[in-house]
C-alpha cells in the first residue's frame, strides 16, 4: 500500500473506534465494494457520518447491499458483526431477508423516501441461537455521485428488552388482577394456568401441581395448554431435585415437539421447575413448571421473571389459604352462634311458661289483696308482679330476637299513620318519664302519606329506644321526633343522659354488648335491645345510627324509606 492509498484510507475511516480500526485494516479489494480509491464520494461521506455517530447506523451499498456499520450497531447483530463487514446483508442475515429484501429493493429501484418502522419483530441468529428480536428503524436512499440510488442508509434502535419486559410485566399484572378474585387454592391454580395460557408468546406453557409433603407426591391440578398423557405424569419432572434448587432447568428431549408456540418456528426445548412456598414455610405447597421460550436466553433476567410468576401464585395461594381458614373459623362461629341462639330461644320458652302461670294467679289475687292483706304484704305482691313483668319482658325480647335470627319472623307491612302510631306508643311512657323528674317531649307532626310498616315491630322499635333513654337519663329531658325527609321517614329519640363512650359507639348494636360501669336506673337487661331495634329496622329496608357525647346525652336516629318498592311484595298486606 503506497502512501497515497494509506492517507486516503486514514481520511475515509478516521476515528470510529473499533469499527474504524477494522475498516482501516480490511482489504476492501476482496469485497464487493472494491478498493477504497474507487468508491464514490457519496459512499465515503456516508462512512464518515456513521463512524462519527453515537447511534446504531448501517450503510448497505450496491446491488449486493454490502454492509458498513459503526460500533453502536455491532450488538444488534451479535457475533455476526465479526465477519459482516463488506459482505452482503442477504448473506449475513438471511433470516431477515424475506422482510428486508423487498423494502430495500424498492428503495434501490424507485428511490423510495425514508420509511420508519416501530417495534418490528425479527428472528435473528445473532448469539448462536434463533433469537426473538424487536427493532425500531428507518431506512432511506443514499444518492451516488450521479444522482442515482447507490445504497440504503439505516438507523436502528434495539427495542427487544423493552418489548420483552413490557410483555412480562403484563403477565404479572394479569396474574395479580385475576388472583384477587380467587378464593380457593384449586381456583388459584386454575386461574393461574388460564392467565398464563393467554400469554403463550411469553410463557409457552405452564403446569401447576399440588404438592403433598405428607406422601411426597405431586398431583397435576391445571395446565395452560392441552397436553398428552405423558406430560401429566409425575415422573416427567424431577420434583424432589427441584425442592433443593433455586430454579431447576429440565431438557424436554423427545417431548419438545409436543407443544408448539404461536408465532414462533420451533417448540420449547427446555422447562424450569420451581417449588412454590407459602410465606416462611420450608415445605412446598405446589410446583410450577414453565416452558422456556427458545427465542430468549435463560439468563438472570429471565430467571427473575419466572421467580416473580411463582411469587405471584404463592401470594394467591397464601390469600386463598387465609380465606379458607377464615371461612372455617366463621363457620365454627356461626355454629356456635346458632347454638347460642337456639339455647336462648329454648330457655326463654322454658322461662315464659312458669312466668305466665305465676302472673295469672297474681293478677287475680291483687284486686282483693289490698283489702285482705296488710299494706306491707300488699306491696310485696306488687313488687313480685312488677319484677315478674320485667322478667317476662326480657324473655319476650330474647324470643323476638331468636325468631329474627332463625328467619322465622314474617312481617306484615300495612299503610300506617306513623305519626299517630308513634305518638300513641310514646304516650305509654309519659307517666314513667315524668315520674322520674324528666321532661318528655313528643313532636310527631302529620307525615302527609301512609307509611308501610309492621305495626308490632314499629312498637318494639319505639319502645326499646324510649326504654333505653329512660334507663340512662337522670335529669333533663327525653324527646321523640318524627319527620319526613327526602323520600324517607326519620324517627329520632334524643335524651340528655350519660352518653356513650366513643370506643363503644360502634358496638352498641351488637348482640349482648353491654357497657360495664355505666350509671343506669336498672341493671337488668340482655344487651340485645338495640340489636333487636337494628334488625327490625333492617326488615323495613332502613337503618339506625347513633350520635352521642359522654355527659351530654345520645340521639338515636331511625330512617325507613317511604313507599313499597323496598319491601317484599308478598308481605305487603299479608295475613298474619
Amino acid at each position: 500500500m503506497d502512501l497515497v492509498q494509506k492517507q486516503l484510507i486514514e481520511s475515509v475511516f478516521a476515528g470510529g473506534g473499533e469499527m474504524g480500526a477494522r475498516m482501516r485494516a480490511l482489504d476492501w479489494s476482496a469485497t464487493a465494494l472494491g478498493p477504497v480509491e474507487q468508491w464514490p464520494q457519496s459512499l465515503r461521506a456516508c462512512v464518515g457520518v456513521i463512524l462519527g455517530s453515537g447511534y446504531p447506523m448501517l450503510v448497505s451499498w450496491g446491488p449486493a447491499y454490502a454492509m458498513l456499520f459503526n460500533d453502536p450497531y455491532r450488538p444488534l447483530i451479535g457475533t455476526k458483526q465479526l465477519t459482516a463487514l463488506g459482505r452482503g446483508i442477504r448473506e449475513v442475515l438471511p433470516e431477515t431477508w424475506d422482510f428486508l429484501g423487498p423494502r430495500f429493493d424498492r428503495v434501490m429501484s424507485h428511490g423510495e423516501e425514508a420509511t420508519h418502522l416501530t417495534g418490528q419483530m425479527f428472528t435473528v441468529y445473532r448469539n448462536n441461537y434463533l433469537e426473538e428480536c424487536y427493532f425500531s428503524f428507518s431506512y432511506s436512499p443514499i444518492r451516488d455521485d450521479n444522482g442515482g440510488v447507490g445504497g440504503v442508509f439505516t438507523t436502528v434502535l434495539d427495542m427487544t428488552e423493552r418489548v420483552i419486559e413490557d410483555r412480562r410485566r403484563q403477565v404479572l399484572r394479569d396474574l395479580a388482577s385475576r388472583m384477587a378474585e380467587a378464593r380457593y387454592e384449586e381456583e388459584v391454580l386454575r386461574v393461574s394456568a388460564e392467565t398464563i395460557g393467554q400469554h403463550r408468546a411469553t410463557i409457552p406453557f405452564a403446569f401447576l401441581y399440588e404438592y403433598r409433603a405428607s406422601d411426597g407426591r405431586a398431583h397435576l391440578m391445571s395446565t395452560s395448554v392441552e397436553i398428552g398423557e405423558d406430560w401429566s405424569k409425575e415422573s416427567m419432572w424431577p420434583f424432589r431435585a427441584a425442592l433443593s434448587e433455586d430454579c431447576l432447568v429440565v431438557e424436554l428431549g423427545k417431548h419438545s415437539s409436543a407443544i408448539s408456540i404461536p408465532g414462533w418456528p420451533s417448540p420449547a426445548q427446555q422447562a424450569t421447575v420451581l417449588p412454590i412456598r407459602l410465606g416462611d414455610r420450608t415445605e412446598a405447597a405446589a410446583f410450577l413448571v414453565l416452558g422456556i421460550h427458545p427465542g430468549r436466553a435463560f439468563d438472570d433476567t429471565y430467571r427473575e421473571f419466572v421467580h416473580r410468576v411463582a411469587e405471584q401464585i404463592a401470594i394467591g395461594l397464601a390469600s386463598a389459604h387465609a380465606h379458607e381458614q377464615e371461612r372455617q373459623r366463621a363457620q365454627v362461629l356461626s355454629e356456635i352462634d346458632r347454638a347460642k341462639t337456639a339455647f336462648f330461644s329454648n330457655v326463654s320458652h322454658e322461662f315464659r311458661t312458669p312466668l305466665t302461670l305465676m302472673l295469672g294467679p297474681l293478677e287475680e289475687v291483687l284486686p282483693e289483696a289490698r283489702e285482705r292483706l296488710s299494706p306491707e304484704h300488699h306491696d310485696q305482691l306488687v313488687t313480685v308482679r312488677r319484677n315478674a313483668l320485667r322478667l317476662l319482658k326480657l324473655v319476650n325480647t330474647l324470643l323476638d330476637f331468636s325468631r329474627i335470627e332463625a328467619g322465622r319472623v314474617q312481617a306484615v307491612y300495612e299503610p300506617t299513620d306513623l305519626s299517630g302510631l308513634t305518638a300513641e306508643i310514646a304516650s305509654v311512657f309519659r307517666s314513667a318519664i315524668e315520674n322520674a323528674g324528666l321532661q318528655f317531649k313528643v313532636e310527631c307532626p302529620p307525615i302527609g302519606e301512609p307509611v308501610y310498616v309492621d305495626r308490632d315491630m314499629w312498637e318494639k322499635v319505639v319502645s326499646n329506644l324510649l326504654s333505653n333513654a329512660l334507663k340512662f337519663t337522670f335529669e333533663g329531658s327525653v324527646t321523640v321526633m318524627l319527620n319526613s325527609i327526602k323520600g324517607a321517614v326519620e324517627l329520632r329519640v334524643r335524651d340528655t343522659g350519660v352518653g356513650i363512650p366513643e370506643e363503644h359507639r360502634e358496638r352498641v348494636f351488637e348482640r349482648f354488648h353491654r357497657i360495664e360501669g355505666t350509671q343506669s336506673r336498672t341493671y337488668e337487661g340482655t344487651g340485645i335491645g338495640l340489636a333487636l331495634v337494628q334488625e327490625l329496622v333492617r326488615l323495613h329496608g332502613g337503618d339506625v345510627r347513633v350520635h352521642s357525647i359522654v355527659g351530654q346525652g345520645s340521639t338515636f336516629t331511625v330512617a325507613i324509606p317511604c313507599g313499597t318498592a323496598h319491601l317484599p311484595a308478598e308481605r305487603i298486606l299479608a295475613a298474619r
